[in-house]
């Protein structure tokens, strides 16, 4: 069980600097510090991010919508605003706060768009808030889906919703209009790096109404990141820990096995079923929501 504390921010809302190739991102901003989804790759664990007990201490912004509606009423210029890299704005605790959800009211008064990273179905919970941003701006939800296999992402990710459940719930937001897809990433060498594995991730988006799919073919280690996430492949894929240290050392990045191959596997595969692999930027005042970004 993770102990919940309540911090003061100081600030929320942070710009992007440069162009953002992947989300198309103006501005970022994170609710919460640390994260009840335990996946067993996650970066945020990483020492520069200053989080001590990543998975067990959960920090609230208790002052995140006070921050929120004055930071916004003072910026010049409209964006899409994103959340979810540093942690999932749906984890569990946010079924009792609705911290994200009243977020989401206030980027919608202000006229602002929103990009959402997310492994659970609650997101569902707020397709009327998002469908209020996306009368003016765009409103994107991206799930993050590395595999089709419940058991398997049970495993690497033991707290976020099955991905049975995070298609289905992708499915109710395509059907409510909303701008929705794929985070296909981190794809796990040896573990999820197989042509069938990435067919099978692809042709469910594409049926559950996906638009767009966002790929990385590898995944990142670094110090605290690294630890963990060996002693967690020591205990569920035993032998795995000894391939990635043969194969990547301490480097950084840890591509997937044939990585160019799967490339292009992918980019037929998005072709053929009609799947944008990038986001466009959004200039305000454009008319929305699906006609922006891919040309319906």
């Amino acid at each position: 069980m993770s102990v919940i504390k309540e911090i003061q921010a100081k600030t929320l809302v942070t710009t992007v600097r440069g162009a953002d190739p992947v989300f198309a991102l103006d501005y970022n901003f994170n609710l919460y510090r640390g994260c009840q989804h335990r996946c067993i790759y996650c970066d945020s664990r990483s020492e520069c991010y200053q989080i001590e007990d990543f998975d067990g201490e959960i920090l609230v912004k208790a002052n995140a919508l006070e921050l929120l509606e004055r930071e916004l009423s003072r910026k010049r210029r409209k964006g899409v605003i994103g959340t979810g890299s540093m942690n999932d704005p749906y984890m569990p605790l946010e079924a009792k706060l609705d911290l994200t959800g009243q977020a989401l009211e206030v980027i919608a008064r202000h006229g602002f768009g929103v990009s959402i990273i997310t492994k659970s179905a609650l997101v569902v919970r707020d397709t009327a808030r998002l469908q209020a941003i996306a009368r003016h701006a765009p409103a994107r939800v991206c799930f993050t889906i590395t595999t089709t296999d419940d058991v398997l992402a049970r495993k690497i990710e033991p707290g976020a919703s099955l991905v049975s459940a995070r298609l289905k719930a992708l499915r109710t937001l395509a059907d409510a209009g909303l701008a929705v897809g794929v985070t296909l990433m981190p794809v796990l060498p040896f573990i999820e790096d197989t042509p069938e594995n990435i067919t099978a991730v692809v042709e469910q988006a594409a049926a559950h109404g996906a638009q767009f799919i966002l790929p990385w073919f590898g995944m990142s280690m670094r110090d605290r990141q690294r630890e963990y996430f060996y002693a967690r492949l020591d205990e569920l894929f035993p032998g795995v820990r000894e391939q990635y240290q043969s194969r990547f050392g301490d480097r950084y990045e840890a591509p997937a096995r044939n990585a160019a191959g799967l490339l292009k596997l992918f980019d037929g595969l998005c072709a053929r079923l009609g799947l944008a692999t990038k986001m466009p930027p959004y200039r305000s005042g454009e008319s929305q929501q699906l006609s922006l970004f891919w040309g319906e």
